[in-house]
Parts: structure tokens; C-alpha cells; sequence
């Protein structure tokens, strides 16, 4: 369709009859996030009344939440399942555009001072301390107490320019680097709390690992034992 008549089906938005904005809103959401400029464009005309600008919000919302869904479907599919790959796709419902560039460069650079510190002899409590200072101490990165809620703790774009994330986010970067270093390290999802776990042997389907010990990145890092996040669960009262 062309542009001009992607204009005039839009321009019918503000028609105050909800079947044919639920019609509209169909036709719109099939053409997919090609349509999202345009509309972009349409709302920014300050001659229609806040029903229009709300209705466009919502197509253009409803568009890129399925275009995140279906990427998250082909990446639950595929083999790999790369993490930082799933947590980027979860931006772009907020960040369409998103570069990832920064996010890389950082990354890359996290991995480099971290392995330049590593060696053979090395105890895993040891190679923990080490990522906790290249991650917390040299670069920055904390949990953000202050306000815990905002949407921005979430998006690990906004995590990697803020340095500041929730226990699931700060997480997701440290299994990343985890990963590329070929560490033990999973993610543990605790009630109201998500932390890590170092085990003695990398987690495949015919093996029976145990866990070393647990990290809580949202502490920067600070190591737990068993029986510290059983009595986390206690006081929780969680069995």
C-alpha cells in the first residue's frame, strides 16, 4: 500500500465508532512494523484529540510486542539459545532500533580484563573475585536500590549505559561472561530474587552437578553458602 493511502486509513483513527477502530486496528497491526513510521508520523499531527494519539500508541505497541514474540519464538527454537541475544530481543520492544555495538565493545572489554587476571591455578572462589572487581569495582556496575521498579533496570541497553540493574539483569551479564570464560555458572530463579550458582562441572543432560556455591550480583557479587539461601527461603517461608 502506498503511503498516501496508509495516511488515509490512519486519519479514520479518531472515529468514535469502536468496531471500525477495532477494523482499522486489524487491517493496520497485518501490515507490520513497516506501517510503524508512518503512523509515527501521523501522531505527531497535533490536530487530533488524545483518543487518536492513544489508538495509534496502542497499534504501534501491539506491532512491535508480536515482532518481539515471534523472535522470541524463533530463539527459543534454535539450538544455541545465545542469552545475550533473548535479553536483546526483549529491549527492542522498547528500543526497535537498538545498536548493539556498545553493548559488544563493553562486553569484549569486561571478558579481556577478566581473562588477563585468570590462570591455571585459579580456585573458582578466586576467579569469582576477580570477575566481582573487573564488573563492579572497575566498570561500575551495582544494583540500583534506589529505584528498584523503573523499567530501565530491565532493558539491558539502559543496564549498560546506567551500570545500574535488578538482580535478574545484573545476572544475565554475569552468565554472559560466564559463558564466553567457559565457567559453571546458571542462573538460580529465587523467589523475589534471582541469583547465581557455581558448579562443579558445566550442566549437560546426563550430568549431576553440584553446586559449589551462589553468587548475588545485586550485592555485587557476594558469595552465599547452602544454608544462607535456605534461610533466605525459611524467612520466606517458601519450602
Amino acid at each position: 500500500m502506498e503511503k498516501t493511502e496508509l495516511q488515509a486509513l490512519i486519519s479514520l483513527l479518531d472515529d468514535p465508532d469502536e468496531a471500525i477502530f477495532q477494523q482499522l486496528k486489524s487491517k493496520l497491526i497485518d501490515f507490520g512494523d513497516q506501517v510503524i513510521p508512518v503512523l509515527e508520523e501521523a501522531w505527531e499531527d497535533a490536530s487530533y484529540d488524545e483518543v487518536y494519539h492513544k489508538r495509534i500508541e496502542s497499534i504501534i505497541h501491539t506491532i512491535q510486542f508480536q515482532k518481539v514474540k515471534s523472535a522470541l519464538t524463533v530463539w527459543k527454537q534454535s539450538a544455541e539459545k545465545d542469552l545475550l541475544e533473548g535479553i536483546l530481543i526483549l529491549s527492542r520492544y522498547q528500543y526497535p532500533d537498538l545498536d548493539r555495538t556498545f553493548i559488544d565493545t563493553l562486553l569484549q572489554t569486561m571478558e579481556r580484563d577478566i581473562w588477563l587476571e585468570f590462570n591455571a591455578n585459579l580456585t573458582a572462589l578466586e576467579k569469582v573475585r576477580i570477575i566481582n572487581h573487573v564488573l563492579f569495582d572497575v566498570h561500575g556496575f551495582g544494583g540500583n536500590s534506589e529505584n528498584y521498579h523503573s523499567v530501565y533496570n530491565s532493558y539491558i541497553n539502559t543496564v549498560f549505559e546506567s551500570r545500574k540493574g535488578t538482580p535478574l539483569s545484573l545476572s544475565v551479564i554475569y552468565m554472559v561472561l560466564a559463558q564466553r570464560l567457559k565457567l559453571p555458572i546458571y542462573g538460580v530463579n529465587l523467589p523475589r530474587h534471582f541469583i547465581l550458582a557455581y558448579q562443579d562441572i558445566p550442566f549437560l543432560a546426563d550430568s549431576n552437578p553440584q553446586v559449589l556455591f551462589y553468587i548475588n550480583p545485586f550485592s555485587k557479587g557476594v558469595v552465599l553458602l547452602k544454608r544462607e539461601v535456605q534461610h533466605f527461603l525459611k524467612q520466606l517461608k517458601i519450602e
